[in-house]
């Protein structure tokens, strides 16, 4: 910062002392004729003075340019880690909002380049500031009514130049959601995921036609801004043209009659000439630091939300079993009025490994986010070990828990960094225990295949090579089992697995699941049939609840549900006969 600001000033200061200099080697000269003098040595200093005030010029611009590449640089890194730091703390139901998300958008829209431009142009506008000062002060000593016919014109074009950057700001935050489609459009058409289905139904011509529609209203609200900016900048311009050169006509006609030297007329031509263009840059520096201010009110405003979902002020039980109580529990997500869940009562003992089952909407994943502490619910409680959710710190409550998504993480990393992450503080270099959960879910023989085994990169984005659905489920269910946690959710864990594959991984499912409090949300049968118990869940509430055999006993909703399951396995498997 200090760099800035003394290369800004240095730079800034210097043009005065130049045309000083002009000035006194234009009045030696010409002394120095009159007199018949045509000796060098005359003039020699006031040469070598300006030489040495042209290189400090020229070095101070070098190194103004140095210092607020490196201010960028470091405002770079910072407010863009602030921003990913406080993101990490807010709540899930944020980043499920579009309102967040525009507000989200706008943080990230270049703050941390918005935040040093408005530093550099402050210094900057400020160091101009210096160069009016003493231009204007050389020219107060030639004429001192021409300051003011100056200021004449430059403090309406700074008004102009100010509301113009505020309807440029305004225009750019109303752009938000706009922005966000057409950024959504571009990787739709770029994302090899999504690629194959956008060529076979040839939907490339209708989202390149919506994205230019996008752009072009962009370009035509960016059009009339630059016409405004074109029509201030050119008034300015003829106007202070026009007034100092009617000014030089006083000044040489004063020449003329010898009240003002010709050395005053040539420095009067030489700050007339740059004087306008220092105050224009002064007004643009002013105009466009209050501008990047209005940038930096998007990032305050991204900072000040606080997540919901705060640490408790209670004390978490000694020892974590896993046993959960879920307590008359009712909730609806943020921003609805309809209700997911409604009432839920259930226990699972620790250790207890629980199915829940219901078909598509039924509240079974909203639910289990609610146990991981998501969300809180709206009414009622649950209780982990016999102390409520809320009681927990945030952290310790997560740490205690393992969990496998329906969409589950897909990252760009190796296959033992995959596997890892799920306790990635402990478990980065321990290849011994990797190996071990890789043999346990059948990843081993996988890893084995690909040319680097377990150091291969993994995803198409920065790599060669990726797994199927399946075998990134698989790495999935690993990841969750390298965290030491007492309760273990599995979103569907299976959907992307083959039969054969699946009856692999059930079959060594007690082991892997030992001690563990396990939560499981499937459609198929067969993985339910592993479960201690099973809660059946319709319209948000839960309406049986049992082993499959009492539910099979029961002929309720379970034994329904069972009963279309296995006609629908019958229709496709095939007949052997």
């Amino acid at each position: 910062m200090m760099g800035v600001m003394v290369s800004a000033l240095l730079r800034n200061l210097l043009p005065a002392a130049l045309v000083l200099v002009v000035r006194s080697l234009i009045n030696t000269v010409s002394a120095a004729l009159n007199e018949g003098d045509q000796l060098i040595s005359t003039i020699l200093p006031i040469l070598l003075l300006g030489l040495a005030v042209s290189i400090v010029e020229v070095l101070s611009r070098n190194l103004s340019i140095y210092y607020n590449e490196r201010l960028r640089d470091e405002f770079d890194v910072g407010i863009s880690s602030s921003i990913l730091q406080h993101a990490a703390r807010l709540d899930l139901a944020f980043f499920e909002d579009p309102r967040f998300q525009d507000i989200m958008a706008r943080a990230r829209q270049n703050t941390a380049g918005h935040f040093s431009r408005f530093i550099t142009q402050i210094i900057e506008a400020a160091a101009n500031t210096v160069q009016i000062i003493s231009l204007a002060a050389i020219l107060i000593f030639i004429e001192p009514f021409i300051t003011l016919i100056l200021f004449l014109f430059g403090l309406p074009y700074m008004l102009v130049h100010w509301r113009i950057a505020k309807l440029r700001y305004n225009t750019e935050y109303s752009r938000t959601t706009q922005r966000r489609w057409s950024s959504y459009y571009l990787s739709q058409l770029l994302n090899r995921n999504t690629v194959p289905e956008i060529r076979l139904l040839n939907l490339a011509p209708l989202f390149i036609r919506r994205f230019r529609s996008l752009m072009a209203t962009f370009r035509d609200q960016n059009r009339h801004l630059h016409k405004r900016g074109l029509a201030a900048r050119s008034l300015f311009s003829l106007l202070s043209t026009a007034a100092f050169y009617g000014a030089f006509t006083w000044v040489s006609y004063r020449t003329l009659k010898g009240a003002l030297t010709i050395g005053d007329v040539v420095v009067f031509a030489a700050v007339a000439v740059r004087l306008p263009k220092t105050i224009e840059a002064v007004i643009i520096s002013v105009t466009n630091a209050l501008e990047h201010a209005l940038y930096i009110s998007n990032l305050k405003e991204f900072l000040a939300i606080e997540p919901k979902i705060v640490d408790g002020t209670g004390q978490p039980p000694s020892e974590n079993r896993g046993a959960i109580e879920i307590r008359k529990v009712s909730f609806a997500y943020p921003g609805s009025t309809r209700r997911v869940l409604t009432k839920v009562d259930l226990t699972i003992q620790a250790g207890e490994t629980l199915a829940l089952v219901g078909e598509n909407g039924a509240g079974k994943s909203s639910l289990v986010k609610l146990i991981a502490r998501f969300y809180d619910p709206d009414e009622g409680s649950i209780l982990f070990d016999g102390t409520d959710l809320r009681d927990f710190p945030v952290e310790d409550l997560h740490s205690n828990v393992s969990f496998v998504f329906q969409n589950f993480g897909r990252f760009e990393a190796t296959v033992s960094e995959n596997i890892a992450f799920g306790n990635w503080q402990e478990m980065l270099d321990d290849h011994e225990q990797l190996e071990r959960i890789a043999r346990l879910t059948g990843l081993h023989e996988i890893a084995s295949s690909l040319p680097q085994g377990y150091d291969t990169f993994l995803g198409r984005q920065f790599g060669e090579y990726t797994l199927s659905e399946g075998q990134w489920q698989r790495l999935a269910i690993a990841r969750a089992l390298a965290r030491d946690t007492s309760l273990l959710i599995l979103d569907e864990p299976t959907s992307s697995l083959d039969a054969r594959t699946e009856y692999n991984l059930f079959s060594h499912f007690k082991k892997m699941a030992a001690g563990r409090t396990t939560i499981l949300i499937s459609h198929r049968f067969s993985t339910v049939s592993i479960a201690d118990q099973i809660a059946v869940m319709d319209d948000g509430q839960i309406i049986e609840k049992g082993t499959h055999q009492e539910l099979m006993e029961l002929s309720g909703h379970y034994a329904s549900l069972y009963a279309l399951h296995q006609r629908k396995l019958a229709m496709t498997t095939p007949d052997k006969r």
